[in-house]
């Protein structure tokens, strides 16, 4: 099952991919995709069990919004692939390293992301996003799939001065606004059988930067939701972004970073794409 959000910003409303790729409104099953409806059994059965032939097509060109409303938290994992942690030079973590995004960073996958005020080293990463669909808190690993929804494709932006060199933790890189975009579809964990053995690219301006696979993550989904649920609770609709490939821009040799007029795309196998269009910031 592939859920969306789609329709102007704010104003979104539920749908549903169905196998042909055209979208369906779900308006008049659920009032929204969100922690609600990922933690009830009963309405995500009734989901699975509809006639998607049946459900009202949504024509023209389609906004997709996030997929997920209300985010609670985003938990990010960093260095959390062997071949990135190689090209930045840093040692392979004995432990996953986490910080947090703020949900005011979240916008949909093809909106545009604003390069911040005085940045000169915004970067961007392809990350596999996990959706949590129950509560976690001190699962094992054992039980930790139990409690994925779903996932997603994300783009995990960066400003690499603002994480690396003014002081302190990462956030402050990682979490101005349209750093986030979340997209295009919640895919079901029942259709990504391993989440494990995905390929996931990112372009920009056409030039193929990062070309990867979720095989070289250095800790698995599982070892992520567990780890994760030790030190805070993970609640329905947060999203763990789970660590990027190898070939972003601060790993390039001289390094490569955005600017106003780029573009990026980027993609998962099975999650679908992105593309987002880069501005400067202004009032």
């Amino acid at each position: 099952m592939k859920l969306v959000r789609y329709g102007p910003s704010g104003q979104e409303k539920p749908g549903l991919v169905d196998a042909q790729g055209q979208v369906r409104d779900l308006s008049g099953h659920v009032a929204d995709v969100d922690g609600d409806l990922l933690s009830s059994p009963e309405q995500w059965a009734r989901l699975s069990a509809l006639d998607a032939s049946g459900l009202p097509p949504v024509s023209g060109p389609v906004r997709y919004g996030p997929p997920v409303a209300r985010v609670g938290k985003i938990v990010c994992v960093g260095l959390n692939y062997a071949d990135h942690a190689a090209e930045t030079g840093a040692a392979i973590p004995a432990e996953p390293i986490l910080f947090l995004k703020p949900s005011s960073s979240i916008v949909g996958p093809d909106d545009t992301v604003v390069i911040p005020r005085g940045s000169v080293k915004t970067d961007w990463e392809v990350e596999l996003g996990v959706v949590i669909g129950r509560k976690a808190s001190y699962v094992t690993e054992a039980e930790a799939m139990d409690h994925v929804a779903g996932y997603t494709v994300v783009n995990d932006v960066s400003e690499r001065e603002y994480q690396l060199e003014r002081g302190g933790q990462w956030d402050k890189g990682k979490g101005c606004d349209t750093f986030s975009p979340i997209g295009p579809w919640l895919v079901s964990k029942d259709e990504v059988p391993d989440p494990q053995n995905l390929g996931l690219w990112l372009e920009v301006n056409g030039r193929r930067y990062q070309d990867g696979s979720t095989r070289t993550m250095i800790f698995p989904v599982a070892r992520l939701v567990s780890y994760i649920s030790e030190f805070m609770s993970l609640w329905p609709g947060d999203i763990i972004t789970t660590g990027t490939p190898p070939g972003v821009g601060l790993g390039q040799k001289p390094p490569v970073y955005l600017k106003a007029g780029d573009t990026m795309r980027l993609g998962i196998e099975g999650l679908g794409e992105q593309r987002q269009a880069t501005r400067a910031w202004s009032r």
